[in-house]
């Protein structure tokens, strides 16, 4: 074993692997979609967000006149929002999805009640606001991009650490969440140790690829030796 430890394997991942081989790992053994929307991009290229999965179940819920005595969680401000950011622990990252891109799932605010509870970053399935105090605080988020348009009066989260489905992408919680500037990707619990052993491995492989082709050696040879292109 490479790491003793979640903390150990976050740095491995953040010293030396990028999503894109993470995800040639796990096409290689049949686990083809993986990777959660292109549109979902950090705020800021250099952000790297890589921790266990928080899923956090949003929906539209309009404004509405009267108490909903059927179910009071509808009356209450933001949901179960709060409860959702007061339960995030160290090494985990927010992941939220279930709303219409109409307004804004993540903020600054979020963001420094998430730093407090040691969470490594947010990654939702809709837009971000709050974009100068997010990256004030260099907090690893990715969104579709910036929108102001608060959360407060269109939606609600109404669970949080049950299973999402994101355009055919299942997030449990306790799976492994990677993005980069190239794309963020999810890493089932069941496999994670030999996605992330094999993924080092094809790493530092491709070093040594990188090296030899920069020597001279062309392409056809340097996939017949190494097998890595």
């Amino acid at each position: 074993m490479m790491w003793n430890d979640d903390e150990e394997l976050f740095a491995l991942a953040r010293g030396e692997l990028y999503t894109a081989v993470v995800g040639d790992i796990m096409d290689k053994m049949g686990l083809l979609h993986q990777f959660l929307p292109p549109r979902i991009k950090p705020l800021r290229k250099d952000m790297v967000a890589v921790g266990r999965a928080m899923p956090v179940l949003e929906a539209d819920v309009p404004p509405i006149a009267e108490p909903a005595e059927r179910n009071p969680l509808l009356g209450r401000p933001f949901g179960l929002m709060l409860e959702a950011l007061d339960d995030l622990r160290p090494n985990e990252v927010y992941v939220c999805s279930g709303a219409s891109p109409s307004y804004a799932l993540w903020g600054e605010l979020m963001s420094a009640c998430a730093i407090q509870r040691g969470a490594t970053g947010a990654v939702v399935n809709g837009y971000s606001r709050d974009t100068r105090g997010i990256l004030a605080q260099d907090f690893p988020c990715f969104s579709y991009g910036r929108y102001a348009q608060d959360q407060a009066p269109r939606g609600k989260v109404l669970d949080f650490r049950v299973p999402l489905e994101i355009e055919g992408v299942r997030v449990a919680d306790g799976d492994i969440v990677f993005g980069d500037m190239d794309g963020v990707c999810v890493v089932p619990r069941e496999i994670e140790t030999e996605v992330f052993v094999r993924a080092i491995e094809k790493a530092r492989g491709e070093k040594t690829v990188l090296k030899a082709i920069r020597g001279g050696m062309g392409a056809r040879e340097a996939f017949d030796t190494y097998g890595i292109m």
